[in-house]
């Protein structure tokens, strides 16, 4: 195969969560660029109709399913019908996610609970049913998992304080490497990306109190940007990282060397 080959995704169904904003529409953008059928899932109908919109005039076939990926019992029928209007599934994205700030001793356990539904249990009910309907019988599929430099190390207190948030993606880097293991003999890859500060409804917050302190700890002296999580995830969703699975590639300019 050449290379433009292995990046080719034509033909190939990927769901992305969290799709209609932010970091998982630049995602869908990126699979759909290489030919991807992208199905999005956010909670807000009117803002994935909008993402559709959006990548309809890039000529990408995109469609919108509301789903709360925080509450279990929506998700299967979401992804059933999914599978049933496209018969396949060939990439998984779960990039939807949550947050929630506060010291740890003060951390509410309401919003812990919370971001272990997001962050975690939905995602795996989501990949359970995606792997075993569409991806174990076709011994194919590739699942990106996007976690984030959170879960690869502690946070300096000056910036945020988030045990939850670290701590889910802490199991999410760890659900990518059990998930790799288990499911390689049916041709499933399983990868995170692992992002760090970007530009986003989630970050802006901290973006605008800490953001000169973020860039300079960074090693290139930036933020992530628009296209900076496109071919990471164009990789790991292609054909082009058949041998690479387990990993947690941080896309953080360097802010984990540190």
């Amino acid at each position: 195969m050449s290379v433009k080959q292995l990046f080719d995704l034509g033909g190939r169904v990927a769901i992305v969560t969290g799709g209609s904003r932010g970091l998982g529409l630049q995602i869908a953008e990126a699979l759909g660029e290489m030919g991807a059928r992208v199905a999005l899932t956010a909670r807000k109908k009117n803002e994935l109709d909008e993402a559709v919109a959006h990548l309809a005039k890039q000529g990408i076939e995109a469609s919108a399913w509301a789903c709360d990926i925080g509450k279990r019992e929506t998700i299967v029928p979401v992804a059933e019908a999914i599978l049933a209007r496209y018969g396949k599934v060939d990439v998984l994205v779960n990039n939807a996610g949550t947050t929630w700030g506060a010291p740890a001793e003060d951390h509410p356990l309401e919003a812990w609970d919370k971001l272990v539904n997001v962050n975690l249990t939905g995602p795996f009910v989501l990949t359970q049913y995606v792997a075993k309907h569409a991806m174990i019988p076709a011994k194919y599929g590739r699942i990106v998992n996007v976690a984030s430099i959170a879960g690869l190390m502690g946070q300096d207190t000056r910036i945020v304080r988030t045990i939850a948030y670290n701590a889910t993606k802490g199991a999410m880097v760890n659900f990518t490497r059990a998930l790799a293991a288990e499911w390689g003999a049916h041709g499933i890859t399983v990868n995170a990306i692992c992002p760090g500060f970007f530009p986003s409804k989630m970050t802006k917050g901290t973006l605008e109190t800490t953001g000169e302190l973020i860039r300079d700890w960074t090693p290139t002296k930036r933020l992530g940007g628009d296209e900076d999580l496109k071919g990471l995830a164009v990789l790991l969703a292609s054909d082009a990282s058949r041998h690479i699975t387990g990993q947690a590639i941080a896309v953080d300019g360097g802010a984990t060397v540190i």
